[in-house]
């Protein structure tokens, strides 16, 4: 006879050899006798168990009833988009253990947690596990609801010695590469990546009416933070050149239609590996790796942080951030992009391409 499982339903005997099954989450029993395995009233009583168990809230004084409580203040309401979603994936692999009262929570029991999901999911996202934990209960014990912050202080795990760095930044033979051998209907994407140091997400969605005269306004889809770019001479040209589009977005993929961030490195890979093979560009090459590119180039050209971090709209904690709110960058960012335009003309002028 073919044993039946049911997800989320504990059947077996017990130690008289007497049929049992109950519901792993709310523990609640099935009486075996009235409702016998395999037959109709058995799972007729399954999805009623099923259904009052999806319609109860998380028990008080647990993590699920924290991370709740959480995501209705405007601490999470009013984060970006995308970060309410990197959030929102932590908080879907916490769910198993959202019934653990937070007074069992320790540091020794944050590192498991973070690695064990380091172990399975990788080391980023175990970091990832221990920062999110360590936000809410910095929440939670600013409110009451637990004693302290058991997250506090716990350092991330580091690399391993000896790996490359993730997302490294392109040479300049490998930009040249890459824009070489890519279709028409492609080269506007890289390019938007290469030459503005937008993210491959916030460059494949960039509405098309957020470049105008020849200059990108917009903000980070992360973290809300403004962008002000004027597009640098080559980048322009690969725009000029571009297929025409009906799509909303300024790039689109070969039907005119919005990229997603899949489809375009799946159209990618495939011109990647070739290039690896041709020996044009080294492993461990990535889209992120682009944004690395501008910082580096910058940086090279005499640029300081705080130059740097306003071209590529990221955040820092610095309390002269919070008084320049508001402020203008437009001039100075015409002045950082015509420094940078003219160092990729330099760059390119100096470069010798492969003989075939």
């Amino acid at each position: 006879m073919t044993a039946i499982r049911v997800k989320g339903f504990k059947i077996f005997k017990d130690r008289h050899g007497k049929p049992r099954c109950y519901h792993r989450k709310t523990r609640t029993p099935i009486d075996l006798e009235k409702c016998p395995v395999g037959t109709p009233e058995f799972f007729a009583e399954v999805a009623r168990i099923g259904s009052l168990s999806s319609a109860v809230g998380p028990k008080p004084g647990t993590l699920g009833l924290l991370i709740q409580e959480y995501r209705k203040h405007e601490a999470f309401t009013d984060l970006a988009p995308r970060t309410k979603s990197d959030y929102q994936a932590i908080f879907d692999y916490l769910k198993p253990i959202a019934d653990t009262p937070l007074v069992k929570f320790t540091k020794p029991l944050v590192v498991r947690i973070r690695d064990k999901a380091a172990a399975t999911k990788g080391r980023k996202f175990g970091n990832d596990v221990k920062a999110r934990l360590s936000t809410v209960f910095g929440w939670g014990s600013e409110r009451g609801f637990i004693a302290g912050n058991p997250a506090s202080g716990i350092k991330d795990i580091r690399r391993k010695k000896g790996l490359p760095d993730a997302n490294r930044p392109w040479a300049d033979e490998e930009r040249e590469a890459g824009l070489d051998i890519l279709p028409a209907w492609m080269k506007p994407a890289l390019g938007l990546m290469m030459f503005t140091g937008l993210g491959p997400k916030d460059a494949l969605t960039l509405p098309r009416n957020f470049y105008r005269d020849g200059e990108i306004a917009t903000r980070r889809a992360k973290t809300g933070e403004p962008v002000f770019w004027p597009c640098p001479a080559p980048l322009a040209a690969i725009l000029d050149d571009a297929p025409e589009h009906n799509a909303l977005t300024l790039v689109a993929n070969k039907k005119g239609l919005p990229w997603t961030l899949s489809g375009f490195r799946a159209s990618w890979r495939p011109y990647r590996v070739k290039l690896e093979k041709a020996g044009r560009v080294g492993p461990g090459l990535t889209l992120y790796g682009l944004r690395h590119t501008v910082a580096v180039i910058l940086r090279e050209i005499g640029h300081d942080e705080r130059t740097i971090a306003d071209a590529l709209g990221q955040k820092t904690i610095e309390m002269a951030r919070h008084y320049a709110k508001g402020a203008d960058l437009k001039p100075k960012m015409r002045g950082v992009v015509r420094s940078f335009d003219d160092e990729l003309n330099k760059r390119k002028t100096n470069t010798v391409k492969p003989t075939a």
